[in-house]
């Protein structure tokens, strides 16, 4: 893996870098400031930019916003002490693809950098699945509707890809954490509802149901 590390703490950033070389991972750029990161990610393909939240020159919400709303595509990893539902939602809200609260164990944030690299690198199944006015493309991984397409991070598609494939059937958030986080994060069921919740905004309150005390389905 080729991974940016944005961390402006010094000690922090020493040591997720020395661990995670220890880990295997030998290509990691690190850099202290948000503008920095921005220009490195610019420069460089990274399989996982593993940004803080609090940094210099840009905190890491206005440089994954940034980042978006030019077009980047690569898996983005953001580190936070933050652990409220709302911002859960402002982080991917700004384009994060996963979201890790400090403190962490490094094998669980090593963990995370390969599951996004590897979902960054796995094709999707050449389908195109309509419902209820809206057309789900999984080979070119976007969503349309009359027309026009809704911008959808990666999680987030893979939210409604399995709740689009799994119609009819209420999908417990514990069964979300494990196919889209995976068995071994450590994402509690906030960053689900986080996700539906970005998800309710960008297509309407109507696609997606909430089923009390169990998760979330679609109805045909």
């Amino acid at each position: 893996m080729h991974i940016l590390l944005a961390e402006d703490d010094e000690t922090l950033g020493e040591l997720i870098v020395h661990l995670l070389q220890k880990k295997g991972v030998e290509r990691i750029d690190w850099v202290l400031s948000g503008e920095e990161a921005h220009d490195y990610a610019l420069g460089s393909y990274y399989d996982v930019i593993i940004m803080d939240w609090m940094m210099p020159g840009g905190d890491g919400v206005e440089i994954c916003r940034r980042l978006r709303s030019g077009g980047y595509g690569g898996a983005i990893l953001m580190l936070t002490a933050r652990d409220g539902v709302e911002d859960c939602v402002e982080g991917f809200e700004a384009g994060a693809d996963d979201y890790l609260v400090k403190p962490f164990e490094i094998a669980e944030l090593h963990a995370r950098l390969k599951a996004l690299a590897r979902r960054n690198l796995a094709p999707l199944q050449s389908e195109t699945i309509g419902i209820k006015g809206f057309t789900l493309n999984r080979t070119s991984h976007c969503l349309m509707r009359d027309g026009e397409e809704i911008y959808l991070t990666p999680r987030e598609f893979q939210l409604l890809d399995m709740l689009v494939r799994n119609q009819n059937q209420a999908l417990s958030r514990d069964l979300l954490l494990d196919r889209i986080w995976g068995i071994d994060s450590d994402v509690s069921h906030k960053t689900v509802d986080a996700t539906v919740k970005l998800l309710r905004k960008k297509i309407g309150e109507g696609l997606i149901e909430t089923v009390r005390g169990v998760g979330y389905r679609i109805e045909t």
